[in-house]
């Protein structure tokens, strides 16, 4: 079975937490770590492989910083947009893991720290990992499928006893602190 993923446009930019946080904007924030840790590290911009992240352009960072915009689609940049951007920044990555050996040394722009090709690499699969629980937890948010494949929760009865319980749990802890000692 093929996973199910939300197809309607605005869930995947609804806004599913406090913070904003977003399945779109998700993928958009992975894909300039793609670009910034597998590719602007190691002198090999997007840019020269035809990608182009105006919200990282140096006219456009500091609003980026202080709005959180590469967390969230802006109007104009569509779901396809982004999606593409994501797919050519990990060609991109790939071609940098292909030609590279793991023990080159890059800088990485935004903090001056040097790093390995296999440090980076590393990095990389442990924020795109992050980011995954979270889209995983906004997808839940969004319709209500859980599991590897997104399945459907079978028998919601079921699901429901178990919300109350770990309620309850959370209840009687809350309960417990507050009682004197």
């Amino acid at each position: 079975m093929d996973r199910v993923l939300p197809t309607d446009d605005a869930e995947i930019r609804r806004p599913m937490t406090r913070t904003g946080t977003n399945l779109l904007g998700i993928v958009k924030h992975v894909l300039g770590g793609e670009c910034n840790y597998l590719g602007e590290t190691f002198g090999r911009p997007a840019s020269q492989a035809g990608i182009r992240l105006p919200w990282w352009e140096a006219a456009n960072v500091q609003e980026t910083l202080d709005t959180g915009g590469d967390m969230y689609a802006v109007p104009g940049e569509s779901t396809e947009y982004i999606v593409d951007l994501y797919r050519r920044a990990c060609a991109h990555a790939d071609q940098t893991i292909t030609e590279l050996d793991r023990s080159d040394i890059g800088t990485v722009p935004h903090n001056g720290e040097t790093l390995t090709l296999r440090q980076a690499l590393v990095h990389t699969i442990l924020e795109t990992g992050h980011h995954a629980g979270h889209a995983d937890i906004v997808r839940e948010l969004i319709d209500g499928s859980v599991g590897e494949r997104g399945e459907r929760v079978p028998d919601e009865a079921r699901f429901q006893e178990h919300y109350k319980r770990v309620a309850a749990s959370a209840d009687a802890a809350e309960q417990a602190s507050n009682e004197p000692r």
